[in-house]
């Protein structure tokens, strides 16, 4: 079953515009009925409540269109503040115009587009706020009982008209508003993290063409020298020491030979394969077990802290990421590495604590996002690579001095579901 896309931010504020309509004019019409049937005012109801039925309508409309899946434009949000406007420039005109104490609530519009839209539009809402409050300066059916005062005290009906807008105006921009810009903010965050993304895909496409290029070049040199020693055994019958350093050589080469094939097949399969699934314990296990081949000289300890079983999704890019981690931590310190293995229902926990010096404070945060190396004479071309698989696996990594020395590297991938 597909997940809903996420609402984007033109579509989230729409949705919070929706509300707080919804909330100011079922407030106007309860203080419509309030001023009608307890303090008496002469309204022409008629069309006071036509609008407000309206605004309701338009309300709903937009509910219905929300649940459409064409993107929200700013276009279609002016129109829809220019609605509000126009809305309550009605309502105001058959109660009392800019005497109303009400009227200071064009300034919500006016700030929501401030707050969601380019100048451009906003300054079409500023334009459309001003000239209705002008208008209704000039044109407007008088409400006398504005000037009457309220249950006896000296407050008039005007002064606390004003003090109930304050009140709405305050809550509408300290939490819709606040809302708005907390959704912008986020999206240009995220923005920011795919501009990241893309320029650290493009480091990574750089290293990959370079590999490729230079294991092409490589093959006819390797090939020639394989000839060559080939004809030097030959000529070397007669001494025997020189043919062990010859064939010595020639298995050097054929094992970079053979190396530069397994790059080559596995960049292949890598492309055509999708990832497959293991026990975590007996993946990392193997893991373990390779990298004890290559770094006889490590000492360790797994330990596995969680409960029943876990699946992951894997590829070789993956292993070989781990064995980047594990090899960081051996060159740190080889001994008494210690390893661990925790899971939750979303997530897997792979944390290796070495013994080392530690991680330099000055390069801590740039470890993985650029070619950045916690060694003397390292690139750190594998620490970054590492990085951007696991990222690619939908995990990431995380390294921290730890508190009693050394450095903790934390590695966290997505927990694969069971599989029948």
């Amino acid at each position: 079953m597909h997940q809903p896309l996420p609402l984007s931010t033109p579509n989230l504020n729409l949705i919070r515009l929706t509300i707080a309509r919804g909330i100011s004019w079922t407030g106007f019409l309860g203080a419509i009925i309030f001023g009608i049937e307890v303090i008496g005012f002469q309204l022409h109801v008629l069309p006071i409540i036509t609008t407000i039925v309206l605004m309701g309508l338009i309300n709903v409309a937009t509910w219905w269109r929300l649940g459409q899946p064409r993107a929200v434009t700013d276009t279609e949000y002016v129109i829809h503040l220019l609605f509000d406007i126009i809305g309550l420039t009605v309502v105001f005109y058959f109660t009392g115009g800019s005497t109303n104490p009400v009227v200071m609530y064009y300034l919500v519009p006016i700030t929501i587009a401030a707050a969601t839209l380019s100048w451009r539009h906003t300054l079409i809402i500023a334009i459309a706020a001003i000239l209705a409050y002008t208008f209704l300066m000039l044109f407007y059916e008088p409400l006398p009982e504005l000037r009457d005062t309220i249950f006896g005290t000296a407050v008039s009906l005007h002064v606390l008209g004003m003090w109930l807008t304050f009140g709405l105006c305050t809550v509408l921009v300290t939490f819709f508003i606040y809302k708005m810009a907390h959704a912008l903010r986020h999206r240009d965050s995220s923005l920011s993290r795919t501009r990241e993304a893309v320029l650290r895909n493009e480091q990574i496409l750089a290293v990959a063409s370079q590999a490729a290029g230079t294991a092409h070049e490589l093959g006819t040199p390797l090939a020639t020298m394989a000839v060559l020693l080939s004809e030097m055994r030959e000529d070397a019958k007669d001494n025997a020491l020189l043919q062990e350093d010859i064939a010595l050589l020639k298995g050097q080469v054929e094992s970079c030979k053979k190396h530069l094939r397994a790059l080559v097949a596995n960049a292949e399969r890598h492309h055509a394969d999708k990832p497959q699934y293991y026990d975590l314990v007996q993946w990392f296990e193997k893991v373990v077990q390779h990298w004890l081949v290559i770094r006889p000289d490590v000492t360790y300890q797994l330990n596995v802290a969680g409960k029943r079983q876990a699946q992951i999704a894997v590829d070789t890019t993956l292993e070989q990421a781990l064995m980047n981690l594990l090899n960081n931590a051996a060159d740190a310190n080889p001994d008494d590495i210690e390893l661990q293995l925790d899971w939750s229902e979303e997530e897997v926990v792979i944390d290796i604590r070495d013994h080392g010096p530690g991680i330099p404070l000055e390069i801590a945060h740039q470890l993985g996002d650029t070619f950045v190396s916690t060694k003397s004479k390292g690139m750190g071309i594998g620490l970054f690579l590492t990085h951007s698989t696991i990222n690619r696996f939908g995990g990431g990594v995380r390294l921290y001095n730890h508190e009693d020395g050394g450095t903790l590297t934390e590695v966290r991938l997505p927990r694969a579901s069971e599989r029948a």
